[in-house]
Formats: structure tokens, sequence, C-alpha cells
């Protein structure tokens, strides 16, 4: 039944591009950054010195 072939390639690929799809997006929205509040704080008050 080479007839079928392409529908099992088909669905093959979909598989993987549903699979790739899911685990970029975990590793994506799993990262964790750490939030201080105070570093940003003293960021925001720093002036830049221009020496030309």
């Amino acid at each position: 039944m080479t007839q079928m072939s392409p529908l099992n390639w088909l669905t093959l690929m979909f598989f993987f591009i549903m699979i790739i799809l899911m685990i970029n997006s975990l590793n994506y929205f799993s990262f964790y950054y750490p939030f201080n509040n105070s570093k940003y704080l003293k960021k925001l008050n720093i002036k830049p010195t221009w020496k030309w």
C-alpha cells in the first residue's frame, strides 16, 4: 500500500513539529530570572559621564 505513504510522512512531520514547538516553549517559559528591585533602582540613578 504505497498510497498511504504520504499520509504517514505528513503525520510524522506534524508530530515532530509539535514536539519541537512544545520543547521550545517549555524551555522559554520555564527559565526564571531572579527579580531584585534594589539592583534596578540603583541602575536608574546612575548618570553617564562622557569624557570627550
